[in-house]
């Protein structure tokens, strides 16, 4: 957790499409730490649908411009760049790793990885590698096409183009829960490959990004040194490093902390709930929350106290205060 920019590199992680695919996979890589960003012009193939019935969460489905917000809402709740420009193609700097990444409109940056999830046009990537590997050519009524290869990209999403990975195009793209998780897989796999550069090993890289309840800390597991010794016993034998080297007891303390942060109380946890159901509401037209609820809800919600400290804080508002 809590990774930095390269400093010769304007982002460590470049997202190509602001879809369910490349959405995901900037939140990801974002609350890991990883300075994202995310680029999409607003024409991810989810705009073709008309109305999305099958996304788990909206039982009477969901339209998709307000679908469509709430993933941009998060991404840069999580702390991504978003950035409505085109990607027109993308080529290794003249020294360096990384990328370059030429936009439609705005100044090229650079970017330590980049994350594709264009589902339909790769043409960006051409040039990186072996084209007539990342490219298939199809003929039909005598007319060819030429079209970037599904099966070019491993199943974790990595690329023979070192740095390069590929959420979409790809089979799991087809439907927006199935892309969605895609971008989560392949972000997984960034997340990795940038702990394995800062010094950790393959063996303790991989994370999982799950808030946990603080009551599932019972006895001993309160107590940093019980996770420390959790830590020695898991990855102190295997490690590729000696266990008392300063690389070791570096990796050690992020992923101790990264394991105790992961937990949280119960008044850590209603407050979440309450600005996650918050952010929700200011995506929702309040017509329809009132025709949502029936009038006994709404009365139930609208209690003395809360009705107070409504207004209290419009008073605040109001003052300047």
């Amino acid at each position: 957790m809590g990774q930095t920019t390269a400093a010769e590199h304007d982002y460590e992680v470049a997202v190509v499409g602001g879809g369910p695919a490349g959405t995901s996979a900037g939140i990801f890589c974002a609350r890991e730490g990883l300075e994202t960003v995310v680029f999409d012009r607003g024409r991810a193939s989810l705009a073709r649908c008309a109305h999305l019935e099958n996304y788990p969460g909206f039982p009477d489905g969901i339209d998709v411009q307000t679908l469509y917000d709430l993933f941009h809402d998060h991404a840069e709740r999580a702390g991504c760049t978003l950035v409505p420009d085109t990607v027109e193609s993308l080529r290794r700097p003249e020294t360096g790793d990384g990328f370059v990444v030429a936009l439609g409109d705005g100044a090229p940056v650079t970017a330590r990885r980049v994350v594709a999830a264009t589902r339909y046009d790769g043409s960006y990537m051409r040039g990186l590698g072996d084209d007539d590997a990342m490219f298939e050519t199809t003929e039909h009524d005598g007319e060819t096409t030429e079209s970037f290869d599904r099966s070019y990209p491993n199943h974790d999403g990595t690329t023979p183009v070192p740095d390069l990975y590929v959420a979409s195009p790809s089979e799991e793209s087809q439907q927006a829960i199935t892309a969605a998780g895609r971008g989560a897989r392949v972000a997984r796999e960034v997340i990795t490959d940038t702990r394995v550069d800062d010094g950790w090993w393959d063996a303790v890289a991989d994370t999982v990004d799950w808030v946990r309840r603080e009551a599932e800390l019972d006895g001993e597991w309160t107590d940093r040194g019980t996770w420390v010794g959790w830590f020695d016993e898991h990855y102190g034998e295997d490690a590729p490093v000696d266990v008392d080297s300063e690389r070791f007891e570096r990796v050690r303390a992020a992923r101790v902390d990264e394991r105790l942060s992961s937990y949280i109380g119960p008044d850590e946890r209603e407050a979440r709930a309450t600005a996650g159901q918050a952010r929700l509401a200011g995506h929702l037209d309040p017509e329809a929350v009132v025709a949502g609820c029936d009038e006994g809800d709404l009365l139930d919600a609208m209690d003395d106290d809360r009705i107070a400290a409504y207004l209290d804080g419009a008073e605040v508002s109001a003052g300047g205060e």
